[in-house]
């Protein structure tokens, strides 16, 4: 009875001493507490974008788990949790800094590379609508003409999610996009014809990139290889995928797992306008 006791009023003064800390934090809060706060919510969410499409994702998810496990261990007291905790948050730093260094990088990357983005892009938005046009314009052209022609293609358009692992694949090119280029690309006999090319911001960044195949078992069957590696690269990516058939000339175009088929040049110029540019219009209101 002693015993339930003094665990009893040990856990009250442990609640009331957390109470009473949350009391005076609320009373002793500035205007710098406010600034750090917004600081600390602007990193952790830029940090949060930037990392849940990559492969580190479900690994945030289980940190983040972690850290209200401690959270709560702290709260009320249980020193066993709280120490096998504290042991595997000082190791499992140093091993993420480690494991993460080429995305750690890249982050550092992308936070100065907006921040220069958004000052030099003040006066060109109207001129990078113009490139989507274009460039949207010159994929409906040449894969009209490939449907016709019965020539298979494979044409992965990068959105928010970055495709470094898939550009390592392939050969990097960095060139304009053209229907000409494009279709010279899949030309059956053309040394570059196998596997997909990567469009992002306007340009045709590499050509015959291979692309992940589907995670899931419920893909269709009569699916055939360029098909079924757009879907996988979907189930990855926010990208938007589009496929012509060598068998029927039919275009389809893959995106968040799913397969939209018997698309004409027209449908699909509206599609990927629709698609693209939300996109775009998207990204510039998180700028």
């Amino acid at each position: 009875m002693n015993i339930l006791l003094t665990a009893s009023v040990s856990q009250s003064t442990t609640l009331g001493g957390f109470l009473s800390f949350v009391k005076s934090a609320f009373l002793d809060f500035g205007v710098n507490d406010a600034i750090d706060i917004i600081l600390l919510t602007v990193l952790f969410a830029f940090s949060f974008r930037f990392l849940k499409n990559k492969k580190a994702g479900a690994l945030i998810v289980g940190i983040v788990v972690l850290l209200f496990v401690y959270a709560f261990a702290s709260l009320f007291d249980l020193p066993g949790i709280k120490f096998i905790l504290s042991c595997l948050f000082q190791i499992g730093a140093i091993s993420l800094v480690i494991i993460f260094q080429p995305e750690l990088r890249e982050l550092l990357e992308k936070v100065g590379s907006r921040s220069l983005k958004g000052i030099s892009s003040l006066g060109d938005k109207n001129s990078k609508k113009q490139i989507y046009y274009r460039t949207i314009d010159s994929i409906c052209k040449a894969v009209q003409l490939l449907s016709v022609e019965k020539t298979g293609a494979l044409i992965v358009i990068e959105r928010t999610t970055q495709l470094d692992d898939i550009l390592h694949t392939g050969i990097t090119l960095n060139a304009e996009v053209s229907d000409a280029l494009l279709r010279n690309i899949f030309y059956n006999r053309a040394p570059l014809h196998d596997g997909a090319v990567v469009i992002d911001d306007g340009r045709i960044a590499a050509a015959s990139c291979i692309l992940p195949l589907p995670r899931r078992t419920a893909v269709e069957a009569d699916l055939g290889t360029r098909h079924r590696a757009a879907v996988g690269m979907s189930e990855v990516s926010d990208a938007v995928i589009i496929v012509v058939s060598e068998e029927t000339g039919i275009i389809s175009v893959a995106k968040e797992c799913e397969l939209i088929r018997n698309f004409s040049s027209d449908t699909l110029r509206k599609y990927l306008r629709r698609e693209l540019l939300r996109g775009e219009r998207r990204e510039e209101e998180n700028n």
